[in-house]
């Protein structure tokens, strides 16, 4: 029997970036441009394969009008349009 798939945190991460940003209408070519990384990076940030820098972090908040904190609430029933 195997055991359940569990998703690291830059799979949640990735997930969560993805979400918001489909929420707010933005493309990867959009969002990646007011973040200032490229989309090539956005797409494996969002595919859990990279991870993004501290600075970073602060420009997805600020790109997506949420505190850096809120960028890491993974939970079903968080609220993405604040």
């Amino acid at each position: 029997m195997t055991q359940p798939a569990v998703m690291t945190l830059r799979e949640l991460f990735g997930r969560r970036v993805q979400s918001l940003r489909k929420s707010r209408g933005l493309t990867q070519e959009t969002l990646a441009e007011k973040i200032g990384i490229s989309i090539d990076f956005l797409s494996l940030i969002e595919r859990g394969r990279s991870s993004p820098s501290f600075d970073n972090l602060e420009q997805f908040g600020q790109a997506l009008g949420l505190p850096v904190a809120a960028l890491f609430s993974f939970s079903e029933d968080s609220d993405e349009s604040k």
